[in-house]
């Protein structure tokens, strides 16, 4: 059985059960995010326009579905990009926005306690 996932949310948090691969392909995908995050960076320290990079979209079906979506398009950096977190199964809903820095710590504490 795996152990619950809590996210620290902007208000509040969110705990349900994750499996610890679905939560290394989340941070895989929050790699990839950060990447284009640093090309962005880099492009307009150089002063040359940023190139559009693609919104992370990832989604995990388990005891409960879980979005996750970032648009890092519109953020100046890392440590200032919120993601837009979804947790909803057939009785409840929950939309609400984290921060992306809090994400990653949330995610490495559950990886390290798996």
């Amino acid at each position: 059985m795996s152990i619950p996932l809590t996210l620290n949310l902007i208000q509040g948090a969110a705990a349900f059960r994750f499996t610890p691969e679905a939560a290394q392909s989340l941070k895989a995908e929050i790699n990839a995010l950060m990447e284009s995050m640093k090309a962005i960076a880099g492009n307009a320290s150089s002063g040359s326009r940023p190139q559009a990079q693609e919104t992370m979209e990832y989604q995990h079906t388990g005891d409960v579905f879980l979005e996750i979506f970032c648009n890092p398009n519109i953020y100046p950096s890392p440590f200032a990009a919120k993601v837009l977190v979804t947790l909803r199964d057939e009785r409840i809903r929950i939309t609400s926005e984290a921060e992306l820095p809090r994400l990653i710590e949330d995610l490495d504490n559950y990886l390290a306690q798996t």
